[in-house]
């Protein structure tokens, strides 16, 4: 029997291992991935791993895995990235999953400056990754600084303005009050629709030179229109032969995914998406009543710290009374009273 082959997946949350034999292609592998993850919107996605020239490009899924040219590793090393992007977030991105691991992906970016954000723009993203997170803001919970261990700026936009970490912790709380019951699928996808419009958002980049030997950079985005090229052909050379055909391949499948879009939706996607609505409602609805049962509390609580004062007061009544009653009968009893009685 062929030895089995090791395979190591690495997700945005998470570490799969895998043992593949030498027969098994690439479709076989994602398949067995996107089975593990619970994924289903399996259109986005693809299995990234870098070449044995040091190059990252996508695992072919026609072909075996050990006929590519993956770096020979023990085990065989790849990442689960999303290699396609939707044109609107909030339309095409239906499975809780297929959304956190976008959001996933566009934050590590964001921070890594492979996207760029301005500073403002970074600093209202941060606060919807605190929600997602830490839920609501609460000062009881969260005390100064709850947000020092967290990664949650690009170092660009640290070093560009002269802010200590506890005053831009200051600007990201101060947004995190305002999620104030915003659900964290909510906030994920809040940071997705404000993410998709910045100008490198799902933009694949290859180095290339033209007809002059100039350095450039193509930019392959999700809605194929990336550069406003003149319409003629236009003639670029790639410093591998590879490299050519991953472009290729990449405009393919954007275009693939841009016909699909104008499409009437499938029975599956129509099936996800009424799943979808009805785990959201059902999320909402838990959490009506998980609000309604805390304000319950709230309720409580204060009903019984105001009994509890009232009674203090009113011991507090009681013993202010006893003790005139006391100072009162001492009078009753005193010199005066006896020489009275004396007299008497």
């Amino acid at each position: 029997m062929p030895k089995a082959v090791n395979v190591r997946v690495t997700t945005m949350d998470a570490e799969l291992e895998f043992a593949i034999q030498p027969n098994t292609t690439g479709k076989q592998l994602f398949d067995q991935v996107v089975k593990t993850v619970g994924l289903r919107e399996v259109w986005f996605f693809g299995l990234q791993y870098t070449d044995s020239k040091g190059y990252v490009t996508w695992l072919k899924l026609n072909k075996k895995v050990t006929q590519q040219d993956v770096k020979k590793e023990n085990p065989l090393q790849f990442k689960f990235r999303a290699k396609f992007f939707p044109e609107d977030v909030s339309e095409e991105l239906i499975q809780e999953i297929t959304q956190k691991l976008f959001f996933l992906q566009v934050k590590e970016a964001i921070l890594n400056d492979e996207n760029y954000c301005p500073p403002e723009t970074a600093v209202l993203l941060a606060s919807y990754a605190v929600q997602a997170k830490y839920g609501d803001y609460s000062k009881d919970v969260h005390k100064p600084g709850y947000l020092a261990n967290d990664r949650l700026l690009p170092q660009r936009v640290l070093e560009q303005h002269k802010l200590t970490k506890e005053q831009w912790e200051d600007r990201i709380q101060t947004w995190h009050e305002e999620h104030r019951g915003m659900l964290r699928e909510d906030a994920m996808m809040e940071y997705l629709k404000i993410a998709q419009d910045l100008e490198m958002y799902g933009v694949n980049y290859f180095e290339i030179k033209n007809k002059k030997g100039t350095e450039l950079w193509l930019g392959v985005d999700r809605n194929l229109r990336r550069a406003p090229l003149p319409l003629q052909d236009f003639v670029f050379y790639a410093p591998r032969l590879r490299i050519n055909k991953r472009i290729l391949a990449l405009c393919m499948g954007n275009h693939e995914l841009y016909m699909r879009r104008r499409k009437p939706d499938t029975i599956e996607v129509q099936q996800m998406k009424a799943q979808a609505r009805e785990e959201k409602h059902h999320k909402q609805m838990e959490r009506a009543q998980l609000e309604n049962e805390k304000k319950k509390r709230e309720l409580a609580e204060k009903e019984k710290e105001r009994i509890e004062r009232e009674k203090a007061e009113l011991i507090e009544r009681l013993r202010q009374i006893e003790e005139q009653t006391q100072r009162a009968q001492k009078g009753m009893t005193g010199p005066g009273v006896m020489q009275v009685y004396h007299q008497l």
